[in-house]
């Protein structure tokens, strides 16, 4: 196989995909710096943050790691594993609150 035929199976993605890609990018950091100029605190603060900052991993993921052209099982195997991983966590912060709580009623004087 020459080069040529190698470099004819490669897909070529038009640079419209690319810029819109970059403006979604440089409106979810405008997102994410506004929160921090409105100075949000606490739980909203922090959701509006990770929500901007998943978002924007996502859209890297999917465009520039040519996820979204990928086959499906592919695509399961790099996005499932970190969604597993947060569910873990959510799982484990549940339990910690439940065991601080009851150490708290336990052994309360």
């Amino acid at each position: 196989m020459s080069q040529s035929e190698d470099h004819e199976e490669h897909q070529q993605h038009p640079l419209k995909v690319y810029f819109v890609c970059w403006i979604l990018l440089f409106v979810l950091s405008a997102g994410s710096y506004f929160v921090d100029y409105v100075q949000l605190q606490g739980l909203l603060r922090w959701s509006l943050i990770l929500i901007f900052m998943m978002l924007k991993a996502g859209l890297i993921v999917a465009v520039f790691m040519h996820m979204a052209w990928e086959r499906l099982a592919l695509s399961y195997a790099v996005v499932l594993p970190p969604i597993a991983i947060l569910m873990f966590m959510v799982i484990m912060m549940f339990e910690s609150n439940y065991t601080a709580l009851t150490r708290m009623e336990e052994f309360s004087p």
